[in-house]
């Protein structure tokens, strides 16, 4: 439903697979509205590609270049540039990205390949949260650009990638603030109006249009302090709570965890806020309980103890039968869920209140 909203909205879209590549031409999207933002790809990808007329294409290396004239000659290439993501919650430049020392070189190769490379692409890491970053890379993409057009080619296209957050909790930086002085960046590097730019803000997008609703399954009340109880898993039979306790702590198992939708906490470094969302069959989604909060764990069904969602939550004392809710869990989160322990995927339910989007997706 979130494709066909993008879709709708006039969106290009930046693939990493066959498989996703064929999603969007399965759902009408024009080929020259895709970019394989994948530098590194498997053969017969690169050849469903040529097939398909998906002709824009990212490389940082000589192995590729060369592969990508086996088997798509007639491709429009993007060289994927190295920048400083230290900046970042999850960084990609191990793994992607051509150094400035190395740049000259890849292009003069593309040259002699008769390769056609339009434009320069980077990514300055997921959850980037120095807005600087892109001020750099974006001098970095200049300097590249002057070395095409000494080689001879004629760039034309500047992909800035992703790393833009929706979240506004604590500092992060919101994707105005780092707008605020990308524009800038790109009008004094790039004032000829002949410069296509585009980006990736997927997370951005995504993140904000799901909330994950769970159950609570069952719960432990601890009455030592929880940071004392679980270092070392002695999890004994007499630690339930007694009475005259005023301060227990409690452990909350839910039917959604880390092997689930909340797998972001392990690959994206996902902090997530539990927040109440029925209480004792009572609809409380968006309100603040005036009641007492007790220091908790919220553990995921599985029988691995790594599948901790949570281990310093605060929320008032819930019940088996009760739901917690998630929000901004859009974003690298069901697309990597497995069935681990034969436990479910979480079921989508889509709704909405906009008659803007109602009427968009009507008359898609």
């Amino acid at each position: 439903m979130l494709l066909k909203l993008l879709i709708a909205l006039g969106t290009g879209f930046d693939c990493a697979s066959k498989t996703e590549i064929q999603t969007l031409l399965n759902m009408g999207v024009d080929p020259s509205n895709i970019i394989y933002a994948n530098p590194c790809k498997q053969g017969s990808f690169i050849r469903f590609a040529a097939e398909h007329d998906v002709k824009m294409m990212t490389f940082d290396n000589v192995e590729e270049l060369h592969k990508i004239k086996r088997f798509f000659p007639n491709a429009q290439l993007v060289i994927r540039i190295l920048t400083d993501d230290s900046k970042a919650v999850v960084k990609l430049s191990a793994k992607f990205g051509a150094s400035l020392d190395n740049t000259g070189f890849l292009l003069q190769t593309a040259r002699e390949l008769g390769l056609s490379v339009i434009g320069v692409s980077f990514h300055v890491g997921s959850g980037c949260y120095d807005e600087n970053a892109y001020v750099d890379a974006i001098n970095r993409a200049r300097f590249v650009f002057d070395q095409a057009t000494e080689l001879g080619f004629n760039f034309h296209l500047l992909d800035v990638g992703g790393g833009f957050s929706f979240s506004r909790k604590n500092n992060d930086v919101t994707f105005e603030k780092i707008a605020s002085v990308l524009g800038p960046a790109i009008d004094k590097c790039f004032p000829s109006d002949n410069i296509h730019v585009i980006a990736e803000p997927g997370r951005y997008y995504a993140a904000p249009a799901f909330t994950i609703a769970t159950h609570i399954i069952a719960r432990r009340i601890v009455r030592r302090d929880l940071d004392e109880h679980i270092p070392n898993m002695d999890v004994i039979q007499d630690e339930t709570l007694v009475a005259g306790d005023d301060h227990p702590s409690f452990m909350y198992y839910i039917n959604d965890g880390l092997y689930g939708t909340f797998n972001c906490i392990l690959f994206d470094h996902q902090i997530v806020t539990p927040k109440v969302l029925m209480k004792e069959g009572k609809f409380l989604f968006g309100e603040t309980l005036d009641e007492p909060e007790y220091n908790c764990f919220i553990w995921g069904p599985t029988c691995d103890s790594i599948d901790c969602i949570t281990k310093n939550g605060s929320l008032p004392e819930l019940l088996p039968g009760d739901w917690l809710y998630f929000e901004e869990m859009g974003a690298y989160t069901i697309s990597a869920s497995t069935k681990f322990n034969g436990f479910r995927k979480s079921k989508i339910i889509y709704t909405t209140t906009d008659p803007h989007v109602l009427t968009i997706l009507d008359d898609a």
